[in-house]
Formats: structure tokens, sequence, C-alpha cells
């Protein structure tokens, strides 16, 4: 069971907390509790938190965790929730180097949490509602058995991801109500035209009136989509539309909920690293160090901060990309006349000593997100001193390659991966396709095709909850093709686009 801090830990904590208030931090208030290595992984287990519903993944997720820490090829140092108060665990086996270490790059997390956008919708209470979940479901594996509920779950989870991420900052679909009343205004059923006001009511009887009227409502009807647009929160149609029972509507509903909670987390990765690992480095090095651990911290953070060919290292990218901001804006290299500048030596000395680079960092740590953060921030120059490219595997010579190290190339590859967490945006289209009842998805095609077993396995799964044929529209080699899965065979044809 995890345990209160130390006296010395605290005292500790107290210590990191005031150097991170004097910093400018604000975050909400953070308890910190101490468990051993394997409690640790089975929290990390359970995605940070201390209790979540019953499952087989969980079970792996912590063998797996469990296994990299005993033959020593992974190592969690923190874990933190984004609650309020927050909550963040620490490792009672690390030396104090690291205690200090973990604490101050929590700090860094819990003011990022509190404060980026991305997170203003989040719940606040999640550890309380994780637990509630975790109780639902006991309930109905009580009642209807662990096998039928283990398997709903099973399946759901192959389809968590496809929801709206940006469902909580904007609105896609109109007021129901307004755009009824809207539709009504709009309306008008004109009859036969009269050049005398008062023939009005021979040539246009109420009979004949009501009758235009109720054609023209029928007509409306069989325009109607369902939906009226596409939608892209699937989760949330099969919620509302699926023939499902309590039990499945309950546990489907949790699911969504808790993939709608972990999804700032993943739209702000980079961005969260970075911010955490930028203020556990500041205020380690320039306040909360004694000479006697500086060997252990640079070890240790530049462990953490590692790369490795072929891979993005969101601590690495992260810090070193709001370092640039500060050191920027600190300088004065932006705007019109710094972008007109083309004489080389003049940028590698421009410092207009502006000094606004501690206060840019905390105004992009609130309004942006990892694709506007890259998209924004992330320059030809700073791509070159960090070496970044874009890799590849080149048929001819059957191996693994660098592609390009183009700029522009390499920038729109790395948004690529993160737009949508880098996977297929799915929309549904017509929940009564071909008047059939059969469920029509859309698959927004980038430039990227569809993996021919992930998209059937997908329909597989969309079925048993859809209870009919489901089908969705897509483009391989740049033609239009139309999968379609009716509960026991899979077919596919071509559609024009």
């Amino acid at each position: 069971m995890p345990k209160s801090l130390t006296p010395r830990l605290a005292a500790l904590r107290d210590e990191i907390h005031g150097y991170a208030k004097e910093f400018g931090l604000d975050f909400f208030d953070t308890v910190f509790e101490m468990v051993s290595y394997d409690e640790m992984n089975m929290v990390a287990a359970y995605g940070g938190f201390p209790t979540r519903y019953p499952h087989w993944r969980w079970g792996m997720e912590y063998e797996q965790l469990a296994k990299g820490y005993e033959y020593g090829l992974s190592k969690i140092y923190e874990l933190v929730i984004n609650n309020d108060p927050c909550y963040a665990y620490l490792m009672e086996s690390n030396p104090e180097v690291d205690q200090k270490l973990v604490m101050a790059h929590v700090y860094g997390h819990c003011d990022f949490f509190k404060n980026n956008f991305s997170f203003r919708h989040t719940n606040r209470r999640m550890i309380d509602d994780m637990a509630n979940h975790a109780t639902r479901v006991r309930r109905w594996v009580d009642k209807i058995g662990v096998e039928k509920v283990e398997d709903f779950i099973d399946r759901t989870l192959s389809l968590e991801n496809l929801i709206d991420q940006h469902a909580p900052h904007i609105r896609r679909n109109p007021d129901p109500q307004r755009a009824e009343e809207e539709a009504k205004s709009n309306e008008r059923v004109e009859g036969f035209k009269v050049n005398r006001e008062y023939m009005r009511g021979f040539i246009n009887p109420s009979e004949f009136m009501d009758s235009q009227r109720k054609r023209a409502e029928d007509e409306k009807q069989q325009r109607k989509r369902f939906p009226e647009r596409p939608q892209r929160d699937v989760l949330y149609f099969l919620l509302e539309h699926a023939p499902l029972e309590p039990w499945e509507v309950d546990i489907l509903s949790i699911l969504r909920d808790e993939a709608y909670y972990f999804a700032p987390q993943g739209q702000t990765k980079i961005m969260n690293e970075g911010w955490a690992s930028y203020w556990h480095s500041t205020i380690m090095t320039r306040r909360a160090l004694r000479d006697d651990e500086i060997i252990d911290y640079a070890d240790h953070h530049s462990g953490t901060m590692g790369v490795r060919p072929g891979a993005i290292n969101p601590y690495k990218l992260g810090i070193e990309l709001w370092r640039d901001i500060e050191d920027r804006w600190n300088k004065g290299k932006f705007g019109k006349e710094w972008d007109e500048c083309d004489d080389l030596r003049a940028r590698q000395a421009w410092d207009k000593k502006l000094g606004a680079g501690r206060e840019k960092i905390f105004e992009v740590r609130k309004h942006y997100n990892d694709i506007t953060f890259i998209d924004t921030f992330l320059t030809a120059e700073f791509a070159q001193q960090q070496k970044l490219f874009v890799y590849g595997f080149n048929d001819k010579r059957n191996s693994w390659e660098i592609l390009d190290r183009e700029f522009r190339k390499v920038k729109n590859k790395l948004l690529t991966s993160l737009t949508n967490f880098g996977q297929p945006i799915i929309e549904v289209v017509d929940g009564n396709y071909e008047n059939r009842s059969e469920l029509l998805l859309a698959h927004k095609h980038d430039g990227q095709d569809l993996k021919s077993d992930y998209a059937r396995e997908t329909l597989r799964n969309l079925q048993s909850l859809w209870r009919r044929p489901v089908n969705i529209i897509t483009r391989y080699d740049g033609k239009g093709a139309l999968l379609r899965y009716d509960g026991q065979h899979h077919s596919e044809k071509k559609v024009e686009l």
C-alpha cells in the first residue's frame, strides 16, 4: 500500500515546492505517496491510477513492466495523475537526488495540467470516477459473467480511438431545438400564384395548403440524413443508436469517458513532457542540486533525454523546443525583420536583448497543443541542430535508411504522425445505408491507406455492436473502395468517390 512521505522527503517536497512557486509555476495541490517498485509497476499498469475495472490487459501490462525493471531494461521514475488535487508516486528505493528530480518534474506536469487549454474540460475528480467505473463493471461481471463482459470490453477497446478528440472545445452539430425552429421559420408553402389578394382563399383553399405542407414535410423527412452530418464520435453514435443491452451501454459509456479523459495527454505528449523536463532541469541546476549530486543527476537526466535513430523522444524534442523558444524570444529572433534577414553571420550574432523568453513560454504553455506547437515553433534551424530526418524502408536495398533531411518534409512527417494520434480519421456518414439499417463509415484519406487487416477486424467489432452489416468507404491506390462485413463474410467492391 502507498505510504506517506518520510520527514526528510516531506522537507525536500516543501523545498522543491518553494522553488517551483518562485519560478512562477501554478499548480493544484499535489499529494506525493511512496510505493515499492512492485507497487509502482502495478499503478503504472493501471495507467497511473490505483484501481481500474477488471480486465486481463492490466496483468499483461504489469508483467511487461515488471520484467523490464527486473532485467534492467526500464525504470519508472514518476507517475502523476491529472486530478485536483494531483496525485504523484515516488519509488521508495530511489536515491534522494532522484526524488528531488521527480518532484520537480511532477510540479511541471501539474502546472501544465492546470493551465493548458487541452485539459480545461477534463474531469478533475477522475481518480474517484475510475474507482466508480471499476465498481460498476464488477457488478456487471457478478450479474452476467466475466467472459461475456471481458469479451465486450475487448471489442470495445479496439474502437476506443473512434472519438472526436476536439469535441470538448467545439460544437460540430447545431442545437437540435434551435435548428428545428430555424427550419420551420424557413419553410414556406406558397401554393398557386395569386394576382388578387381577395382570390387567395378560393385558389389556395386551406385543405389544399394543408396537403401541400404535409407533402413538403414528407419529402423533407425522406431527404433527411441519419445522421444529418458526418459524425466523428463513433462511440457516441453507437451509444445513441445501436441496439445495445443496458449493461453494454453502461460499459461502453465508461470506456468512452476514459478515452476522452486520456485524449489531451496524447494531444500534448511532446509539450507536456518537455515542459516538465524543462522545469526539473531548471529547478535542479539552479536551486536544488548539491555539489555531490551533480554527477548522479547528470547521469539520470541524460538517460531520460537519450535518443536513438529512428525514434522521437518526446522528452528530448520537447525540452529542446521549449529552450529554443525561450532563446529566440530573449534575443528577438522572430518577426518580419528576422524572417527577412538572409545574412548567416547576422542571424548567428542576432541578439536584441528583449528578455521576453520566460514570458513567452508561459504563454505557449497555455494556448498550444503538440500539433500547433510543432507547426508554429519548429524551424529549419532547429531541425538542423537536432539532426531530424525522415526515414523509411528501401525496397531495393532491403534496409531501413534515411530518406530525406529536407526541413519541410521532416516537419510534415512529424505533423502527420501527430494528427489524430497518427491514426485514421473515421466518421459515421449514414446509419441507414441503402435503407437497410446498415452502418456506413467514411475514411478521410490523408495519403495513407488503411491497413486491410486492421480495417477488417474493426468492421467485425463494429458489427458486433451495431448488429447489422457495417461498411466503410476508403481509398486504396488512389481508387475508391467499399469494405463490408455482414456478420459472416468480408467483401470489397470498387466505388466512385
